[in-house]
């Protein structure tokens, strides 16, 4: 039976820090002084005679009694939030709204014509769309901020209690101006990569892991000079301006290709595939505009000739 002690204050607590790593920002998120969040998270602690976290120096950890309570309270707030949602939503007179996390590679490739065909399908659609990181975006989704995230498939650490569709295949480019000394040579040295600017994905992009890997393949375990970047904006006029080489998600730059203003080196890259997907809350039913824009980003990948 279910404790009437437990308040939403203590789910909402325990729920920010684990998301958060850290009372301090919790704190801050939740307009919070440190004290109050301590003594809401003891209260819950003392209800549930379990210690959830264990903190330190090094942030929060939590206890494997911590993972059992967060997981589902997790989904309890998801499903609350959604219910005041849905009454928002009655409210504006019916009006269903879909928030879409997506990262960099499908905003500019997939989601633009998915989202055409989906407002030519679905009636009254009100969509809110947020780009950002993959661990950012996956954190929102577990804690019912976003309905969906449309992405490469993340480390599985980052992908646990997420369920993923996969919709098609992409790899990571090396790209350069067109007038860069590397452009149009056939069938070049890894090595010869060393000698130039790169723009490399920093930690917790969902392609770092891929592309560290094609690294230490070819023998280049670091580069020299690089700027940690995946900002379509700032990797388009930055390698325009310099001789930086870029490597980014295909699917960034897939216009760029096409129309020269960008062109890919000549490497086997072939280690960086990955799937790129439909991520959602396991066991969570899609609304119908969920299923709707499901389908266009299906069609719409069929028609690239990418799924």
């Amino acid at each position: 039976m279910l404790d009437r002690r437990i308040k939403f204050r203590h789910i909402e607590c325990v729920t920010a820090i684990a998301r958060l790593g850290s009372l301090k920002a919790a704190c801050a998120e939740l307009h919070l002084t440190q004290p109050a969040l301590s003594k809401t998270l003891k209260e819950l602690e003392d209800i549930l005679g379990a210690r959830l976290m264990i903190r330190d120096r090094g942030g929060v950890t939590l206890t494997p009694e911590g993972k059992v309570f967060l997981e589902f309270a997790g989904q309890s707030l998801a499903a609350l939030r959604r219910a005041v949602d849905g009454v928002s939503s009655l409210q504006k007179g019916g009006r269903e709204t879909l928030r879409i996390g997506t990262l960099p590679s499908v905003a500019a490739r997939l989601l633009p014509e998915a989202v055409v065909l989906f407002r030519t399908l679905a009636p009254n659609p009100h969509l809110s769309l947020k780009e950002g990181p993959h661990s950012a975006l996956t954190r929102d989704l577990r804690t019912g901020g976003l309905d969906m995230v449309i992405g490469r498939m993340g480390a599985p650490g980052q992908m646990q209690g997420i369920s993923f569709t996969q919709l098609y295949q992409e790899r990571v480019v090396c790209v350069a101006a067109p007038d860069h000394p590397l452009a149009g040579q056939p069938s070049m040295a890894p090595q010869v990569l060393a000698d130039w600017p790169i723009l490399y994905p920093p930690e917790g992009a969902a392609i770092r892991s891929l592309l560290d890997r094609w690294s230490m393949a070819q023998g280049l375990h670091e580069f020299r000079d690089t700027i940690e970047c995946v900002s379509g904006a700032f990797g388009r006029n930055f390698i325009r301006q310099s001789q930086a080489l870029w490597f980014i998600s295909e699917g960034v730059v897939a216009k760029d290709l096409a129309e020269r203003r960008l062109v890919a080196l000549d490497l086997d890259l072939a280690l960086t595939d990955g799937p790129v997907g439909l991520m959602t809350r396991p066991g969570d039913a899609l609304s119908n505009s969920a299923q709707i824009l499901t389908h266009a980003l299906i069609e719409v990948a069929k028609a690239q000739s990418i799924s």
